[in-house]
């Protein structure tokens, strides 16, 4: 059985927008290997239509002895689109159309994990689609910027696991939370008054 994951650096203001302005000083082993571990994972990638384009335009002509270059233009990718055509990045396919039957099937099988892609991460959780939601909290305030959660439907998220980092970062692991009407009314209940 395959599965959607997603795996964000966040600040604690909830920007992700340029991470490579504010992420790179917290960057070390640690991060690394949980990285590492995330993208190891997973069979393919999945990307919306704007990460897309911005993978697509550097990842083909950059340089060829990092191996990153290799992994990410070799590896398999789906692009979430209903305006995209024709993908030209090596090895990518198009979901469209019902893109909400397409992924169910899709990750019956194949480990799919996004990079980036807020707008689908939003979609993915809103329709119960994404398995996994990694957060890498930095302990920073970034005060400008896309944010990860706009305004939208109210999902109810279980943390799985967090794990301290040295640099201050927190990474967060989260699954979607029983959607039965307990839990939701668990959300927005006011807390519980004591007897006196």
């Amino acid at each position: 059985m395959g599965f959607i994951r997603s795996g964000l650096f966040i600040s604690l203001d909830g920007v992700i927008e340029a991470p490579e302005t504010w992420h790179f000083p917290y960057f070390d082993g640690q991060m690394g290997a949980a990285v590492g571990a995330l993208m190891a994972g997973n069979d393919a990638m999945l990307l919306g239509r704007q990460t897309y384009d911005e993978f697509a335009g550097y990842w083909p002509t950059a340089d060829p002895s990092d191996p990153i270059t290799g992994q990410m233009n070799g590896s398999r990718k789906y692009v979430v689109s209903t305006t995209l055509t024709d993908p030209a990045w090596q090895n990518t396919s198009l979901i469209s159309g019902d893109v909400a039957a397409e992924l169910t099937a899709l990750k019956q099988t194949t480990g799919l994990g996004t990079t980036g892609s807020a707008t689908l991460v939003r979609w993915l959780l809103e329709q119960g689609l994404l398995d996994e939601l990694h957060l890498l909290m930095h302990p920073i305030v970034v005060g400008h910027g896309t944010k990860l959660f706009t305004d939208g439907a109210t999902v109810p998220l279980a943390l799985q696991s967090s794990t301290a980092f040295d640099s201050g970062v927190l990474h967060l692991v989260y699954t979607r939370a029983e959607d039965d009407a307990a839990s939701l009314e668990t959300v927005g209940a006011a807390p519980a008054q004591s007897a006196q």
